[in-house]
């Protein structure tokens, strides 16, 4: 991930074994992970499963709390894609129960389209 792009707010794909290697304490006995986004030391993590959103908190990143999203609670979801002058995509996913949108932008080197492909797999389940 570019630091200047993590500055700015954008997510950029990481490997989803090393996702997978950080999470396989949460992760359900044959869940695999498909795709990993990190977001300077956030990143959100889409299972065969559900859709799981990893907060650090504090100084050291020490204390960290885990949101677990399955898809059936995903109600709709928006992509936007970058522009010429707007250069990240942006996703936005809402959930059964809750008015505000969870919003997530991507850097330019990021397949919006296979975010919106993961999505549209595992919501249509």
């Amino acid at each position: 991930m570019g630091l200047f792009s993590g500055l700015m707010g954008n997510a950029s794909r990481i490997d989803p074994g090393s996702a997978t290697r950080e999470l396989e304490r949460l992760l359900a006995e044959g869940e695999q992970v498909r795709a990993a986004y990190q977001l300077i030391r956030d990143y959100f993590v889409f299972t065969d499963h559900r859709l799981i959103l990893v907060d650090k908190q504090g100084v050291t990143g020490r204390k960290i709390e885990y949101h677990s999203i399955p898809y059936r609670s995903i109600t709709h979801f928006s992509v936007e894609t970058a522009g010429h002058f707007d250069l990240d995509a942006e996703l936005k996913i809402w959930l059964s129960g809750m008015g505000v949108p969870i919003s997530k932008q991507f850097s330019k080197g990021v397949d919006i389209y296979e975010v919106q492909a993961l999505l549209s797999t595992y919501i249509a389940r």
